[in-house]
């Protein structure tokens, strides 16, 4: 039976069977001929609508010609998942898909790397300073779902915690300096942002006012590595939402981006020293 509403994987799968067909120069009818299928199942397992096995998964790999082998065995292990067990399913119907997503796609990465100029990176950011940042929400939202969102962005941390995940964040001047909630809460923070950087999985870059503009698409990008290039995920902020990019040409853009971005960012050495400076200023205006 069809799924009524497909999962971030399920969908993702679909995406990439879509694009194994379509590189092999096959329309959806062609493709179910040699499947042996209807058209339209095609279509809704291209949509994630309908469950794709381990096997059918590679008769499709095998009829469109595709010799990825790297990919068709992660797609494999995708097919393997089963979301049902996962925390966030916990928040489902309490808030919306995209903050669910968002732990998604974290939990299957193999790396992670981003770039803030508005904010510190929701996995850096203490409990104070999250709660901070969602009570500045427009309009404003009542006091239970500001607790409700910042409860599952402390939950999103643990994965930073078993120091497996490789996770590099270059963090513009302006996140570091904005004040959501005064000079104290942003003090802790910009503590907090030191300790973590001096974990070994964690990786702290700053960008100066002084660099000239790099050329961005957005304020807040996270670019998420999976098992094989190809199943690479972008993953941008916006003000009415969350818009994931996975298609090749997007995440070698991204990836390009990181590269200038790291380019002109101060050393992991030179920017905890630059923020433990901006701390000693704040700490000043409340002491």
């Amino acid at each position: 039976m069809a799924n009524r509403i497909p999962t971030l994987r399920q969908r993702r799968l679909g995406s990439e069977l879509r694009r194994m067909r379509e590189q092999a120069g096959f329309g959806g009818s062609h493709l179910a001929r040699l499947l042996g299928v209807t058209p339209a199942l095609v279509t809704q397992m291209e949509n994630g609508k309908s469950a794709v096995s381990e096997q059918r998964l590679r008769e499709i790999a095998a009829a469109c010609m595709c010799a990825n082998t790297p990919l068709i065995d992660a797609l494999a292990d995708s097919v393997a998942d089963d979301d049902k067990g996962s925390w966030w399913e916990e928040f489902r119907g309490s808030l919306s898909d995209d903050f669910l997503e968002v732990a998604e796609i974290e939990s299957r990465a193999r790396g992670i790397s981003l770039y803030t100029m508005a904010f510190i990176p929701g996995l850096l950011q203490t409990d104070a300073y999250a709660s901070a940042v969602f009570g500045r929400s427009y309009p404003p939202l009542p006091r239970q779902a500001v607790e409700l969102r910042t409860a599952f962005r402390m939950r999103r941390q643990h994965i930073l915690r078993s120091g497996d995940l490789p996770y590099s964040a270059y963090i513009h001047e302006a996140a570091l300096r904005m004040q959501f909630s005064g000079a104290k809460v942003q003090s802790e923070q910009l503590g907090a942002l030191i300790a973590a950087s001096e974990q070994p999985n964690i990786s702290v870059q700053v960008v100066l006012f002084e660099v000239d503009m790099i050329p961005l698409p957005n304020e807040n990008f996270t670019y998420v590595k999976g098992p094989v290039q190809e199943l690479d995920t972008v993953q941008a902020d916006s003000g009415v939402g969350n818009f994931l990019f996975d298609a090749p040409a997007h995440t070698a853009r991204f990836r390009s981006l990181l590269a200038q971005i790291g380019s002109a960012a101060l050393s992991v050495d030179e920017s905890r020293d630059f923020i433990r400076s901006i701390k000693k200023d704040m700490e000043s205006k409340y002491v």
